[in-house]
């Protein structure tokens, strides 16, 4: 069976298990205190640009969605999102669950536009009843987004102008950032991301660590008692050493953009399979998601040896599917993919 339908389907890259065995035995501090985490906010601080930063590992994407945006609002704010946005749509609630509302923007293709931000946040405080309204008091985007698209480093910087504006923070939710780092479409760069958000986080989970992500606060502007809030919420591991010697591997030798490079190098033969084989895409995704439309014959057919992740329907005889590579994707799985799609036995248009 061939697997697509996300990027965090095996298990680690193997120079991290090879880590983790090689220290397996070593006695080290918990919570983040060990030298394993120390180490690793070193190198991230140096691939952003921010000798200040400071950096919390958590154990995965809706856990630290969910702190780092209850930490930073107060109990009467809600946080600012697309439509379509992660936070709205595939995390269960567990945003309102911390007792603070998702107020959402239109999205297209995944994506804010700073004008519309900038609308809904004026229209907010024009109104002379927002007293008795959820105030948005902070806004999240992710890079990529659910779509695979990316925003520009214009975009970024209109988006975090907005957001000085009207004095709230911007948090980037990088659960994929790497694949968005190396899209070979993009002119964002970890130092442009550090400099226009006032938090973010670095995504392990989806780009070759166990689990784990890395929390940026850019200008040592964490919350106060952010360790405790972290633990309040879960989202904290006794034996951080597991998240610290991933990141330490991650960001030793340009590992984590090597291997997300691979990731958007897998997923360009992907594309130009499919598009050579006539296919149509719902939208051009520059990074490791992409998404495809197909009959639903073709779907049922293709299911029975294939999985990908059904996304959106089309009409009654058509649906779009996501096919995701990874860091672990081999070229071996591509050219099985399209020998499936070439046998006309087995798939009809």
């Amino acid at each position: 069976m061939l697997a697509f339908e996300c990027d965090y389907l095996e298990g680690a890259h193997e120079q991290i298990l090879k880590r983790l065995m090689e220290t397996n035995y070593e006695k080290q501090p918990g919570y983040g205190s060990d030298k394993y985490c120390e180490s690793a906010k070193a190198k991230i601080r140096k691939a952003c640009g921010c000798p200040d930063a400071d950096i919390y590992f958590l154990v995965g994407g809706t856990q630290t969605n969910a702190t780092v945006i209850a930490g930073m609002l107060q109990d009467y704010e809600g946080v600012v999102a697309v439509k379509t946005g992660h936070v709205n749509v595939h995390e269960a609630g567990a945003i309102e669950y911390t007792g603070h509302k998702v107020l959402t923007v239109p999205s297209h293709n995944g994506k804010m536009h700073a004008d519309e931000l900038d609308e809904m946040l004026s229209t907010f405080w024009q109104d002379p009843n927002h007293d008795h309204m959820v105030f948005p008091g902070m806004v999240y985007i992710s890079h990529p987004t659910e779509y695979g698209t990316l925003y520009s480093r214009q975009e970024l910087m209109e988006i975090s102008e907005i957001c000085r504006k009207f004095q709230i923070p911007l948090y980037l939710d990088g659960a994929r950032l790497g694949y968005g780092l190396m899209s070979r479409s993009t002119d964002v760069t970890l130092q442009d991301i550090a400099g226009y958000c006032d938090v973010f986080y670095i995504g392990g989970t989806k780009v070759g660590a166990l689990c784990g992500e890395a929390v940026v606060f850019p200008n040592n502007n964490a919350p106060r008692h952010f360790f405790a809030i972290v633990k309040q919420h879960g989202a904290m591991l006794a034996k951080g050493r597991l998240t610290g010697i991933q990141f330490d591997t991650l960001f030793t030798d340009d590992l984590y953009f090597e291997i997300s490079a691979h990731a958007i190098n897998m997923a360009e033969e992907l594309k130009a399979g499919f598009a050579k084989r006539g296919y149509s895409f719902y939208l051009d995704s520059p990074t490791n998601q992409q998404f495809v439309i197909l009959s639903n014959k073709e779907i049922d057919k293709l299911q029975k040896e294939v999985s990908f992740d059904m996304w959106d329907k089309v009409d009654e005889e058509h649906t779009v599917v996501r096919f995701a590579t990874s860091w672990a994707t081999r070229k071996e799985d591509i050219k099985a993919l399209m020998d499936l799609l070439d046998k006309k036995d087995n798939i009809e248009s």
